[in-house]
Formats: C-alpha cells, structure tokens, sequence
C-alpha cells in the first residue's frame, strides 16, 4: 500500500511530474518518513537522500510527458501507451513492437532491471526516472535555487538541450549484415534487435543491454538519451558535462560563483556543516563518512573523552587509544608513579595503564625456580599450573636446564629421563641395570628374566621349576646333581621322581 504525501505540479512549460516522496519511508534506515529540508536533497528527519525512500509516481509515466512535449522527438517515433505496457505485464515496453519481440528484447536485459510489474524490475524503472530524469533538470518551477538573475540561463540550457541533445531511441530489427554494436563492438546479427538514437543516425546500433550512459553504465531509462562530444548520456550526466551540480540540493549551478570541495561542487551558501547547516565556506572542517563537520560539532558528535581528564580530546589535540579507550597524549600515564607512557611499553589492569616496571612489581607472575618477576619479552617455560624462567627450568638432581627436552614430574620435582631413572628406575639383582619391560621377582627382589638363571648351569629359570639353596636358584638338574642324596645301588640322585 502507497502512502500518499506531496504531489509535485502536474505540468510547468509542459513536463508532467507527479511525485509522492512526504512521509515515503526510508529504505535504508527504516525512518518513520521522508521529510523535506530548507534546502538538502536529503530526508530532514533520517538524513538518507530523497531517493532513498520509497518516491513513488502517482501516475503511470510517460516519458515523454516527463522530459516535456517542447523536445524535438523524432516524428515517426512510437511511444507505448499505459494499456499496452499493463496489459503485457510490464509498467513500460518498448513502442511499435509485437509481443514476440516485446520478450525477445527484454531478454536480453538483466532479470533485475526488466520493469515487469510487482517486481524489484519495477521499482528500478521508478528510481531511474528519478535519478536519470531529474525533475529540477526538466522545468524551472521544480528548482529552488537558480536566483532570478540566472532563470533566463536556466531556460537557454534547457532549450538548447532539448533542441540539439535530448532524444528517445527506438528498437530496430536489424534488416541486413551484421553491424557493430557502438558500445561492445560486438556483432548484431541480421534479424536481430538493436537501440537506435536517431541523434546519431539510423544506421548506428547498440545490443539494448549496452544502450546506457558513458558515466554512470546505467541502461536509459525508456531508452531516453542525450548526446555530447559523440558520447551517450542519461540527461543527469548529460547536464553535468556542462554545469556544475550542487553536492547538497542537486541543481545544477547557472552562478558563475560556487564553491569546489571534497572533489564536489556546491553552492556557496550550500557548503555547510552535516550537523548545524552553518557555513563552511571560509572555515576549518572535518570530513566524516564523506560529510562535512565544522570543528565544533564534529568534536560534540564524535571526538573522544580522555579517561585521564574526562575531558573531550579536540581535533588539535593527538589521541592515543588502548581497547577502546582514549587518552590525551600529555594524560597518558602510568597510574602509580605517573611517568609518561608515550612511545613506550605499558601493561594495562583493572581498567588502569602501568609502566613496565611498576606492572611487573605489582601484577607480574613470578618464576617457581627462583621467584624473580616475569619480564617482558621473557620466555616462559609452563607445567601445569607452574612456571619457570627458560634457564630455571631445569633436573632438580643434576641442574641441567630441560628446555625442550623430555621430563619426568614427581612429587612437585622435575627431573630429566637420565636422573629419574637413575633415582627411581627398578634395577635387577644380579646385573645392575634398569628393568624396562616384564622381569621376575623372587624373593622380593627384581631381576631381567634373561638374569634369572641357575646358578650353576646358567640355564634361564623363568617359567621352569627351581629349588634354592643358600638363597641361590638351582634348576632342578643341577640341584640333584649337586646336593640331592644319592641311591646305595645304582649312584644316581634321589629327587623325589
């Protein structure tokens, strides 16, 4: 549903323009509706530029009821009326085609900017006419600043634009050869369809999705052009080409007086603050987000307050920022013995800045080796919740740092591979050395199973049956042998088989 707001005149000098834009909601804030200002082309209330918002025309437009019927169109040429273009589904087509190629040109448009009703098409039809087609280009009665001293200007441009530049192209189908297309210099092909501007003769084509403006590569909106040095404009950019354009109000500038600032053209009496509209000309500025601020207001919007002084932290004056907070240069200290931090190293706690001394002496972590601070730039060696200078890390039985070198930790202690073993390691009873994996106890003692032999014959007792004797394993063969009572009869040893 459109809201209805300010209708523009219907006719000056014969332009037809019926505009709704007041109370029009914004499209890109979401303001509650567009308000005019004294004299910006923006929304008074969000600041979003009038086209912005949702500008709707009243009525179905007519090109060239827009532009004016004082502008020497072609006489053989066919405009669309609203029931045609309705009835086929689209709020404009082409003139003096049939359905087919009514389609067969839209197709080779890009789905957005096809103006098929209901759809994102449409609208971009609507905000062409706006953009391309200027109503304060058009007729005298839609500016409010040419300065009676310049109307008689104002009317010489436009009629001499309407007489030698401004036209309405048309749709051919190419009858012949391939020709060039003026702007891709690529093929259209016999039977197919091309834009003519008649300005530049019947014989020069375009392919319709390259018939737009040198400027902004927009497509013409209803294939309205305007002609300059052999170029191809949308009336906007056309006009630009031969008068300056106020950045602030977008009419063009018929004064021979104007300001230049920003790579833009104003007014003089135009180039002013975003903030209050007084007068810049003459004055110190800030530029923020392509918008002009006198010093003042640019200070109360956006400049900074120092969280030393609480002070604003004005333009002249340098700002030094730490997480989101900011400072003076001559207000950033350190917060215990206030010596200045500028350009040095500073460490930051509870919301408060430090030297590196006085962080370190109050905050800083300390080593478990020696129980010195932990400096900056110092390498850090962790363990769990424990921590080392790199050269204190080290075996607390051998004092050898571990740096990245394996470790064991026991009881609060670390200690390298080589003295843990030696400390805590199993060791076999007979052969000294550490036992890895398996070995066999025998009388609480450890020993390699490749160690624990018999005492006699040396032959391996793991898994086997033994007999001790004096503390010592025997195997059972060496055990008869040497201690078992012997048979009277035949001097063999009793072992109890």
């Amino acid at each position: 549903m459109r809201l209805l707001g300010a209708t523009a005149p219907t006719m000056q000098n014969g332009v037809v323009i019926k505009e709704v834009d007041v109370g029009q909601p914004c499209l890109s804030c979401k303001c509650a509706g567009f308000t005019y200002h004294s004299w910006r082309k923006s929304c008074s209330t969000c600041k979003c530029p009038r086209e912005s918002h949702d500008v709707f025309h009243e009525e179905w437009v007519n090109v060239k009821d827009r532009i004016g019927c004082k502008v020497h169109l072609n006489s053989d040429l066919k405009l669309s009326t609203r029931e045609q273009s309705i009835s086929q589904g689209y709020s404009w087509i082409p003139g003096g085609l049939t359905p087919n190629y009514v389609q067969k040109y839209f197709s080779t448009l890009p789905a957005s900017k096809v103006p098929k009703l209901g759809t994102p098409g449409e609208r971009y039809r609507d905000r062409q006419l706006l953009l391309q087609l200027p109503k304060q280009d058009l007729a005298l009665a839609y500016c409010k600043h040419v300065d009676s001293v310049h109307h008689a200007s104002y009317e010489d441009f436009v009629t001499a634009r309407n007489e030698i530049a401004l036209d309405i192209g048309y749709i051919k189908v190419n009858p012949s050869n391939a020709v060039k297309c003026q702007r891709c210099k690529g093929a259209i092909g016999g039977g197919d369809i091309g834009v003519v501007a008649p300005k530049f003769g019947d014989d020069v084509m375009w392919h319709p999705a390259c018939f737009s403006c040198d400027s902004c590569s927009e497509l013409l909106v209803d294939l309205t052009y305007c002609v300059h040095d052999e170029e191809l404009y949308c009336e906007r950019h056309y006009a630009e080409q031969l008068k300056p354009r106020c950045a602030a109000c977008d009419e063009l500038i018929f004064s021979g007086e104007y300001t230049k600032a920003m790579n833009k053209d104003w007014h003089s009496s135009h180039f002013c603050c975003w903030q209050c509209d007084e007068s810049l000309t003459g004055h110190r500025y800030v530029l923020r987000d392509d918008h002009p601020y006198c010093i003042s207001c640019y200070e109360s919007v956006f400049a900074n307050q120092c969280e030393e002084c609480n002070k604003i932290i004005g333009i002249d004056s340098k700002d030094l920022s730490y997480k989101d907070k900011h400072w003076h240069e001559a207000c950033f200290l350190c917060s215990k013995c206030r010596v200045s931090l500028v350009d040095k190293q500073f460490g930051a706690k509870a919301d408060k800045i430090y030297c590196g001394n006085c962080y370190d002496t109050q905050f800083a972590s300390r080593c478990d080796g020696c129980g010195e601070i932990f400096r900056a730039g110092t390498k850090k060696m962790e363990y769990k919740t424990r921590q080392w200078h790199e050269k204190c890390f080290c075996c607390c039985v051998c004092s050898t740092p571990i740096g990245t070198k394996s470790f064991i930790p026991r009881e609060q202690e670390i200690y390298c591979a080589g003295c843990y073993e030696d400390k805590f390691a199993t060791r076999c009873t007979k052969c000294n050395k550490i036992i890895t994996t398996g070995g066999v106890t025998y009388k609480n003692e450890p020993w390699h199973r490749e160690c624990f032999t018999c005492t006699h014959c040396n032959t391996s007792l793991a898994g086997q049956r033994f007999t001790s004797r004096d503390e010592k394993p025997y195997c059972a063969e060496c055990f008869g042998e040497l201690f078992a009572k012997r048979c009277t009869s035949c001097s063999k040893p009793i072992t109890g088989n």
